[in-house]
């Protein structure tokens, strides 16, 4: 059985599939469904559709609306693609109902306006092109998610020590954070308000929203005035500093890889800086974005909601890492080649979405037509 919330936008699969309870089913019994149908979620997200396939022939559905299309003038998937399309979000907006839960319904549906062309080859056609761009979104999903996976566990297994690298040996040595960094952060009497953010200027404001997939995204980072800048030139960002989040979602990281011109910390924000011969800080900053740190701050929240990392408990925070910084080096390149694989494939998934949306807006408006 299929409830509204299990909807996505496209074709059913298993994640979808909810089982009722045999003496249950024969109230569901007219809402049987067949190959081809459609179900378009009610509430939650109005509007978004998915095509029934044949291996859920006879499968049941619970709260949402069902389209049965005419096979003989309207191709399902065409008509499935139309109703997630942009048209069709601009359309369950305009005529959704309700107060703060929106939602569709049966008549709002049927009084949808299409756009078809005049032939099933056509619908199909262009049904078909949607599809295969979609089997490849679905493709890179899955090499991303197995990538991720792999990252996860050379992780595991470098920044720990059971694998090592070639032409490496020795035991590894612990540390205290204490011993071998500095931790810094704009302290209290030097606290920024919103109405000190700027949106222009010359001077970065790095905060913990703008950390994005371990880096800082520059372009969303608000701006302060040079005398702020100048006020305490320990919180003064540089090349290959450490940032991590102390406040609000603690323990974000961040590595500084690149840096056009002067920043500074807000007060939610550490900076972390090795003393001479501590570590390497890449090799640090994929500590940080390990499990190892995750458990460290799971110790630290045991028993208490914790949403503040106070800097007398981080400089306790006790690892392994590689006796020489070579290996330390070496860790962290094999690493950062591994993001670098990621991030070239999320670009080309996302090239490629806004290339399936380029087509619907094309294809479902009859703008460009198939040969």
């Amino acid at each position: 059985m299929f409830r509204n919330q299990n909807i996505k936008p496209g074709r059913l699969d298993d994640d979808d599939l909810l089982f009722i309870a045999p003496e249950y089913e024969a109230a569901y019994r007219n809402k049987r469904l067949r190959a081809g149908d459609l179900l378009t979620m009610r509430t939650g997200y109005p509007g978004v559709t998915a095509l029934v396939p044949e291996e859920y022939e006879q499968a049941q559905s619970f709260t949402t609306l069902i389209t049965r299309p005419n096979k003989s003038s309207i191709e399902p998937l065409y008509l499935c693609y139309y109703i997630n399309s942009e048209l069709g979000k601009k359309f369950f907006i305009q005529s959704q109902i309700g107060g703060a839960q929106k939602n569709v319904n049966a008549g709002t549906l049927r009084g949808m306006p299409l756009g078809l062309p005049s032939t099933l080859i056509e619908q199909t056609a262009i049904a078909t092109a949607l599809c295969d761009v979609d089997a490849l979104l679905s493709g890179l999903d899955k090499l991303i998610a197995k990538k991720r996976d792999l990252k996860q566990a050379a992780m595991q297994q470098l920044l720990t020590g059971k694998t090592r690298l070639p032409g490496f040996d020795g035991e590894w040595v612990t540390q205290k954070l204490r011993d071998v960094a500095t931790l810094k952060a704009r302290i209290g009497w030097q606290g920024l308000t919103t109405s000190e953010y700027l949106d222009t200027g010359d001077y970065y404001l790095v905060t913990g929203t703008d950390f994005a997939n371990g880096r800082i995204a520059w372009e969303d980072c608000h701006y302060v005035t040079q005398s702020r800048y100048n006020q305490d030139q320990y919180i003064q960002i540089r090349l290959r500093d450490v940032l991590v989040t102390k406040d609000g979602t603690i323990g974000k990281v961040a590595l500084v890889d690149e840096l056009d011109r002067p920043a500074t910390l807000n007060s939610g924000v550490f900076v972390i800086r090795p003393k001479k011969d501590g570590f390497e800080p890449e090799f640090f900053y994929f500590l940080l974005m390990s499990r190892i740190f995750d458990e460290f701050l799971s110790q630290l929240s045991a028993g208490s909601t914790i949403n503040h990392l106070y800097q007398k408990d981080f400089v306790g925070f006790t690892y392994a890492l590689p006796p020489t910084k070579e290996e330390q080096i070496a860790i962290a390149k094999v690493l950062s080649d591994m993001d670098t694989e990621l991030t070239a494939l999320e670009t080309r998934r996302e090239k490629t979405r806004l290339l399936k949306q380029a087509m619907m807006q094309e294809l479902l408006t009859g703008k460009t037509r198939l040969v």
